[in-house]
């Protein structure tokens, strides 16, 4: 049971990742392709690094452990790291997507939207 159980969870961790890695070639600025990498990339390497966690779990319990422990990092990180590139994108005066709806950086006052309003 747990290997069908570990191989679903794995296609699925690969198919997060594909349609992370399109939406990072496809989308037509930093901050949608932000979200992607965001998004998808981090909940298909957390399915991908589960499924060797629940694979191996009878095998090496510090195998399934340290695949629980990258979990938990990845989690942590990337959109604190998604959060920062962004804000630092706006910041240095990366425009936004002409079909973008709202620039909640804008509306609060960053850095970044006092620059812009200038040039």
């Amino acid at each position: 049971m747990s290997d069908t159980i570990g191989a679903v969870m794995l296609a699925v961790g690969i198919l997060f990742n594909l349609a992370g890695c399109l939406g990072m070639v496809r989308l037509p600025d930093v901050y949608n392709r932000l979200q992607a990498a965001t998004k998808c990339v981090t909940l298909g390497t957390c399915l991908v690094l589960g499924a060797v966690a629940v694979l191996t779990a009878g095998q090496s319990a510090a195998i399934a452990l340290r695949g629980a422990l990258c979990i938990v990092f990845i989690v942590i990180t990337s959109p604190t790291a998604a959060h920062a590139l962004a804000r630092g994108a706006h910041a240095s005066g990366v425009k936004l997507w002409e079909g973008s709806v709202a620039d909640a950086y804008a509306a609060d006052g960053e850095p970044g939207a006092a620059r812009e309003e200038t040039e």
